[in-house]
């Protein structure tokens, strides 16, 4: 498994991150679904540079243009809610992907709420045999929400490569993703990388729940 932390190089990604952890900014819910879409646009670019490329003759008004271009099957996968946002980001540059979703929901199991398990009661997706799957879930706390949702869609087939994209993930969220998926064909791809969890298992600093900054408080 190999882990890109994209805030180890400066690009336009650090200022959308920093608008979206700022609690000022964070009351336009509509600026701060923007910026996660946008932060899911620089990731497909990024992610779009590992892809098998092929040449393709392409007729303009005037002669031939070869032009290389993706051979790779993109499915799109999204964990419910917060990651719609951050889909449309992905689905904005790969526009000929297809889509795959599952919802992916943490409980808590305990009455001081520091303890949780995670379950999955919807999942729609094609048959992903030998495509390139790409997971969009925004926040990687402790990492689990991401791991059930990828074996959820593995019950639709093997793709022949993976990538696990957040916004932001914490380092006891990818120390358990590699140990409980040890693959080489699996990249997890992160803005930034924060440093802890709280006891209610939310990542510090973060930037809050954000399914809620998305679209309002849950049951």
């Amino acid at each position: 498994m190999k882990i890109v932390n994209l805030s180890k190089q400066n690009s336009i990604i650090n200022q959308y991150l920093a608008e979206i952890r700022d609690a000022d900014y964070q009351q336009n819910r509509l600026l701060f679904r923007n910026n996660i879409m946008r932060i899911g646009e620089l990731m497909a670019y990024e992610i779009s540079k590992t892809l098998v490329y092929e040449p393709h003759d392409i007729q303009t008004p005037l002669g031939i243009a070869k032009v290389n271009q993706p051979a790779n099957k993109i499915i799109l996968g999204t964990i419910f809610r917060a990651g719609l946002p951050f889909h449309q980001g992905f689905l904005n540059i790969f526009d000929k992907a297809g889509a795959a979703f599952v919802s992916a929901y943490r409980q808590f199991t305990d009455s001081k709420k520091t303890e949780i398990s995670v379950h999955v009661d919807y999942l729609a997706a094609p048959e992903l045999n030998d495509t390139t799957l790409i997971i969009a879930d925004p926040m990687l706390a402790t990492g689990e929400s991401m791991e059930v949702g990828y074996r959820a869609f593995l019950t639709r087939g093997k793709p022949k490569t993976v990538h696990l994209a957040s916004v932001i993930g914490t380092k006891q969220g990818l120390q358990y993703l590699q140990k409980v998926m040890p693959y080489d064909n699996i990249t997890i791809w992160c803005a930034a990388v924060d440093p802890k969890l709280n006891i209610h298992k939310y990542i510090v600093p973060g930037l809050g729940d954000a399914g809620d900054l998305c679209f309002g408080d849950k049951l």
